[in-house]
């Protein structure tokens, strides 16, 4: 079973996925017409398509890697208990987003904002979008290629071209052929992607002759995730999974440009239903599959650990088991499908980045300040430059993600993370909250975006204030960064109730120095804030 590289049979299965992506965007560049057709197809795309996409945007080749990397190393609650999230999210998007949604026709999203709330946060909201989506897609690509370099069995200095190679197919099929070819790509990607993880569970499943790789106690290896706890420290809860996923879930559905702009590029609320049920369906059973491949990787290297390299185990190098299993034990031809997956995964998250990316830049700022060309092929053609333009900015970037310190993988959750729930609180604001004013939404994104950043790089803080001479002189407790997962749940919390109380404290009468001076006093306790996230872990721990 094992073998030490690509074969030529390998290689000529990664070579016709690009391609045949590639031929799929030039053949849809054919149809482009218009500006609308190329953002959101016309809005006439097959639901099940879209929401297969939508699954596909926010599953990258990390996500791949981190599912059965978690299972392996920490355990499998989390990963079981963000499928049950899934209805949750979808009866709460279904029922009071999508109707709201769909009845604005727009391209993007960030135009919801303008209407209710004004030019101001309207760009506060694309720009908040631009710059977590650039970040996200560098940091992913460079982490993707330095993954797939263990499966390809080649050294980190290929890193540049993997990502040169990963970055010119998405952004070659995604400049041409817009959101159609991305949502047809996307849905190709997530099979060969589900297919690639079913392979790897049939194998081991022969290999081992049953399915005594199958778990039926808690392993030693395995982290302890209580039900609940209100130690920061600890990493995963229960409480804490379910509540950290049903917010990202319904946050992202509600306010990140590339799911909307998914939602508009059907037919109508049905179609858009539709769409978010196929996503939640996809992705429960791609979530499944892969926690089974980490249990599958985990009893193969348990019945034969002298196949691990020294250095490398179960405990700690979850992450790595499943790239070194590709590189290593996967027949000819098997493995160059399942390296076509990790492309795939990377390529996902790349185009609908890129597309959703332009389609933003397009219309909320170029179109907006009519700097845009007054034909439709013109503007067609710009929007195809300007993805280009993008995708070469993102492979570019990655190039210089190797200089980042720390763990980049961590880096990367936590940053997207911590711009979802106070982009979804403006479009809260502007439809759902009918006393929202511009001053709130701006007050409660700066409120939720600093609680955030606080949680998120919270090992930064400490190592900082563990550091100082006081600190230091009063014997503080050694502590952990807080959990990533009250990230969304606190970011949101807070974000809501003083954007809220602010908006219900500015009266229609207002002028715009008293409504300065009202915003002032709303953010003043905003250091105490800053002191109580700061100082939690010590006063739960003494």
């Amino acid at each position: 079973m094992e073998q030490t590289g690509l074969s030529w049979i390998d290689w000529t299965v990664i070579v016709v996925y690009a391609s045949a992506t590639i031929v799929l965007g030039w053949f849809y560049s054919r149809k482009q017409k218009d500006s609308r057709e190329y953002f959101i197809g016309s809005g006439s795309l097959n639901p099940v398509l879209v929401g297969v996409s939508l699954f596909a945007t926010h599953l990258s080749t990390i996500s791949y890697l981190s599912v059965p990397g978690e299972t392996i190393s920490k355990g499998p609650i989390m990963i079981l208990l963000i499928i049950p999230c899934y209805p949750v999210s979808y009866f709460i998007v279904r029922r009071y987003l999508l109707s709201v949604y769909m009845r604005h026709r727009v391209t993007s999203a960030y135009e919801l904002l303008e209407k209710r709330l004004g030019l101001g946060v309207r760009l506060l909201g694309a720009g908040m979008f631009i710059v977590v989506r650039l970040s996200w897609m560098c940091l992913l690509v460079y982490v993707a290629a330095r993954a797939m370099t263990v499966m390809l069995g080649v050294s980190e200095e290929w890193i540049p071209w993997i990502v040169l190679v990963t970055g010119f197919v998405s952004i070659i099929y995604t400049s041409l052929g817009g959101l159609g070819a991305v949502v047809i790509t996307d849905f190709l990607q997530t099979a060969l992607l589900l297919g690639g993880a079913i392979v790897v569970i049939v194998l081991v499943t022969v290999e081992l002759g049953d399915f005594s790789w199958i778990p039926t106690s808690w392993q030693a290896t395995w982290d302890s995730q209580p039900a609940f706890s209100f130690d920061p420290r600890v990493r995963v809860t229960m409480f804490g999974t379910f509540m950290s996923v049903l917010v990202w879930t319904v946050c992202t559905a509600g306010g990140d440009q590339l799911s909307i702009q998914r939602f508009m590029s059907t037919g109508d609320a049905q179609a858009a239903k539709r769409a978010y049920l196929a996503q939640a369906l996809v992705a429960s059973a791609v979530l499944l599959t892969l926690l089974f491949v980490g249990f599958a990787l985990m009893g193969y290297f348990q019945a034969r650990p002298h196949e691990l390299p020294s250095g490398l185990n179960l405990a700690t190098g979850g992450d790595q088991i499943f790239p070194r299993f590709i590189a290593f034990h996967l027949p000819v031809g098997i493995a160059g499908l399942v390296v076509s997956a990790m492309f795939a995964a990377a390529m996902s998250s790349l185009d609908s980045g890129v597309n959703s990316i332009t389609a933003v830049v397009t219309t909320d700022f170029l179109e907006r300040f009519g700097l845009m060309p007054k034909t439709r092929k013109g503007y067609v053609r710009l929007a195809q430059c300007l993805a280009f333009g993008l995708g070469a900015v993102v492979v570019i970037g990655s190039s210089y993600m190797g200089n980042v310190p720390g763990n980049i993988t961590g880096m990367t959750q936590r940053t997207t993370n911590l711009l979802a729930t106070p982009a979804f609180s403006l479009f809260f604001f502007a439809l759902f909250y009918r006393f929202g004013k511009p001053a709130g939404a701006v007050v409660g994104a700066v409120y939720g975006i600093t609680v955030g950043a606080l949680i998120a790089f919270s090992g930064n803080f400490y190592t900082l204030l563990q550091d100082s001479a006081f600190l230091a002189s009063s014997g503080a407790i050694d502590v952990s960064p807080i959990s990533f997962q009250w990230i969304s749940p606190l970011s949101l919390l807070v974000n809501l109730a003083a954007g809220a109380a602010l908006s219900k404290a500015i009266r229609p009468g207002d002028s715009r120095g008293r409504i300065a001076v009202k915003s002032a006093i709303a953010l003043l306790p905003l250091l105490p804030m800053v002191s109580l996230i700061l100082g939690w872990p010590w006063i739960v721990g003494s």
